[in-house]
């Protein structure tokens, strides 16, 4: 039981880093903490609106995909426990990253909430690297570690934009 509980709350270290630790430090060294775009009522009560569902959702899939990863894949996001099993059900039969597809809804999120272009930026960055980190590690990782399983995966689910029917591999 404790195990489980500790492996939960690693899962949850690198999300929280980039969702609150990041942004919180981008507000608090701007001293920027606003609701909305600075526009009035209604635009800003419609950006507050429309960032908190792109956030509910991000955080949905977020947390969706953490539990997958732990019951299905026996690990977790983080790379020192990796999954010992592929997991390809799911939201992972239409997008092999929707884990960080949720976490960018929800930083896209919280930059329309708060109204900050910064935070927009740290989105771009954050896409950016892990696009660069996906390429040339991560997916070289599980090509050696799950073979031809990740490669026919691979060959058929996109990388970030989701087919519109689900894969069945």
């Amino acid at each position: 039981m404790q195990n489980s509980i500790f492996t939960q709350i690693k899962s949850f270290i690198l999300p929280v880093t980039v969702l609150l630790i990041v942004p919180g430090t981008i507000l608090w060294a701007t001293n920027s903490f606003r609701l909305g775009w600075g526009l009035g009522l209604p635009w800003d009560a419609l950006f507050v609106f429309i960032g908190a569902i792109l956030m509910g959702c991000g955080l949905y899939l977020l947390s969706y995909t953490i539990r997958l990863f732990i019951n299905i894949g026996k690990g977790t996001l983080a790379p020192w426990t990796p999954t010992k099993k592929l997991v390809a059900i799911g939201p992972y039969r239409y997008v092999r990253n929707p884990m960080i597809s949720g976490v960018l809804m929800a930083l896209l999120g919280e930059a329309v909430v708060v109204g900050s272009a910064l935070i927009f930026i740290w989105f771009v960055c954050f896409f950016l690297i892990n696009n660069i980190y996906f390429l040339f590690s991560e997916e070289p990782g599980l090509e050696k570690r799950f073979g031809e399983e990740y490669l026919l995966y691979k060959k058929n689910v996109p990388r970030w934009i989701p087919r519109f029917k689900p894969w069945i591999g």
